[in-house]
């Protein structure tokens, strides 16, 4: 199996376990106030530290020290070009970024994708964030792993600790509320 059909293959199995652990009533009717509740209001008293040793290279070549950005929120998301859920979340992070951008980044790290693919993919989608290449750095997925799908996000908060996961899309309101909690 190729990489890209594992990762079509992982990223469908993600979405479905979303809607399957999504709060629904007895007639069929997701329940707001369950979700909202499910995300929590801050980190989790037993979160763990995030691993933010490591240094990516962006898509323009430089070299990026996850670590630098430690004291900040850090909205760390795991995607591919090729990935429609991702590509569905770009708009809000890109939002995000610009809103909070003294206290938050957001860091695109594309899982198999080229450079090549990558710049006019950030530049068509005005993605104002780190665009980090991830092909060939299972070492960093294994580490926020396993990943069996994408996108899969972290939220990090300002102490280096992995405050939420989400497996799959999820609504910017959600992101926005779980931020603005760590700020």
């Amino acid at each position: 199996m190729t990489n890209r059909a594992r990762w079509i293959s992982m990223a469908a199995t993600a979405a479905a376990l979303t809607l399957f652990m999504l709060p629904f009533d007895t007639h069929g009717v997701l329940v707001p106030e369950a979700v909202a509740a499910a995300a929590g209001d801050a980190c989790d008293k037993d979160a763990k530290p995030a691993a933010l040793d490591y240094t990516i290279k962006d898509m323009n070549g430089v070299d990026v020290k996850l670590s630098s950005f430690k004291g900040k929120v850090i909205l760390l998301n795991f995607w591919a070009t090729w990935c429609g859920p991702c590509k569905a979340e770009i708009p809000a992070f890109v939002e995000l970024q610009k809103q909070y951008a003294k206290d938050l980044v957001v860091l695109g790290l594309s899982v198999d994708d080229t450079v090549d693919k990558l710049k006019p993919y950030a530049a068509q989608y005005k993605i104002n964030y780190p665009v980090l290449v991830g092909l060939g750095r299972d070492d960093v997925q294994e580490a926020f792993g396993p990943l069996w799908g994408i996108p899969v996000s972290y939220i990090i908060g300002r102490d280096g600790k992995i405050c939420k996961k989400h497996m799959g899309i999820a609504p910017k309101a959600q992101f926005e509320r779980e931020i603005k909690a760590l700020l």
